[in-house]
């Protein structure tokens, strides 16, 4: 089982910034890939960005390419998005999201999600 618990969420002006933390605990080691997902309300939960737990490569969604950064620090079993440049349509509940393996199976958890509200 992995754990994962979100911080960092919370209202802005558009322009501004903030940057979502996700701490995991639990069976790290079988974590290959963290992501962030994002569930605006009436709408499906849509891919933001992703990092792999080993080789640091990231991949973002076009909508919010240039402006957020995902970023990991192994050491502390974390990742972080920083947002820069938010937009209203970026208002949502922001959810982490770990894949990791066990042999041939896949698992994904979730958190909790946390509240990012743009808006003037």
């Amino acid at each position: 089982q992995v754990q994962l618990v979100e911080s960092g969420g919370g209202s802005v002006q558009p322009g501004g910034s903030l940057r979502l933390s996700c701490a995991a605990s639990g069976r790290i080691f079988s974590i290959y890939s963290m992501g962030w997902y994002r569930q605006a309300p009436g709408k499906e939960r849509e891919f933001v960005a992703s990092i792999s737990w080993s080789g640091g490569n990231t991949y973002y969604a076009d909508s919010v390419k240039g402006r957020f950064t995902i970023s990991r620090d192994n050491a502390k079993n974390t990742i972080d998005l920083q947002m820069n440049s938010l937009k209203p349509e970026d208002t949502a509940v922001y959810y982490c999201k770990a894949s990791s393996s066990s042999g041939s199976i896949q698992y994904d958890y979730w958190g909790q999600g946390t509240q990012v509200t743009v808006s003037s």
